[in-house]
């Protein structure tokens, strides 16, 4: 039952299942933007034949339509908000295929320009609102900032996976280790010391797109890449109903916050 002291947030309650979801929906972002720019448009093989670029404009267009509905919805719905979700890491996948593939930035590059526009974002959010607090996102000016602010992060943990297992050397299973062990030391510092929360909700949102990103090019790379060459489209397909019987199975609350809190942000 809701508090009249409290406003429920557009975004769901931050729960272990949370955390679950976000990671197969990250990694389905992966396999879902390689089937159409890779299994479909051959841009891995011919970067330059406009493949990514196709593909970050279909998923671009895919991406403002679910963040509309998300933002015209009146109160939290998983589904859409699920949708907004995959939608954005789908377009992370390509926008970042694009910029470090196609544009030539390189993994290097991309992801020091990325991890900038996350920052600026947060800041710019931060200075105009006075929080960052994923359980303010109750009124359309705060979703509009954490929908870019979403986007920014799912193309840097492209971007940042692609660096960490082919420039590293790590492989995709390596790179996929090192995230698990960054989120565990995450979650550590959630339970056993007075960090932040706000900083560890976003570093862990970022760390687990590059977890993803890694566990879905270990899944559909080939054989000689260090992938498992498994078919994109089939992979994307079973990830998405496990995502979806998720969505059924566990608790979809909305997060909560103090009206005096959101109060300032609706003016």
């Amino acid at each position: 039952m809701q508090n009249e002291n409290e406003i429920l947030s557009k975004v769901p309650e931050v729960t272990i299942g949370f955390w679950v979801i976000k990671i197969l929906a990250t990694t389905l972002g992966e396999t879902g933007g390689d089937s159409v720019t890779m299994t479909w448009l051959h841009a891995d093989v011919h970067p330059h034949n406009g493949g990514y670029l196709i593909g970050t404009g279909i998923f671009l267009a895919v991406f403002v339509a679910a963040v509309i509905a998300q933002i015209s919805a009146k109160r939290f719905n998983a589904y859409i908000y699920w949708l907004a979700i995959v939608a954005s890491t789908t377009v992370g996948t390509v926008m970042a295929d694009f910029f470090d593939r196609s544009l030539g930035i390189g993994y290097t590059g991309g992801s020091s320009i990325l991890l900038a526009c996350v920052l600026c974002s947060l800041a710019a959010w931060y200075f105009t609102l006075g929080s960052i607090n994923v359980q303010t996102v109750a009124t359309p000016k705060v979703e509009i900032f954490y929908w870019v602010t979403i986007t920014f992060s799912q193309t840097l943990g492209t971007a940042l996976g692609d660096w960490t297992a082919d420039s590293t050397g790590l492989g995709y299973d390596g790179g996929a280790l090192v995230f698990c062990a960054g989120l565990v030391l995450l979650a550590a510092l959630n339970y056993w010391t007075a960090v932040s929360r706000v900083f560890l909700f976003w570093a862990a949102f970022i760390l687990t797109r590059p977890l993803g990103a890694t566990v879905g090019d270990f899944l559909d790379k080939p054989t000689s890449h260090g992938g498992l060459a498994l078919s994109r489209p089939l992979a994307s397909a079973v990830i998405l109903a496990v995502i979806v019987v998720l969505i059924v199975v566990l608790p979809q609350r909305p997060g909560r916050h103090p009206v005096s809190g959101v109060a300032a942000q609706v003016q």
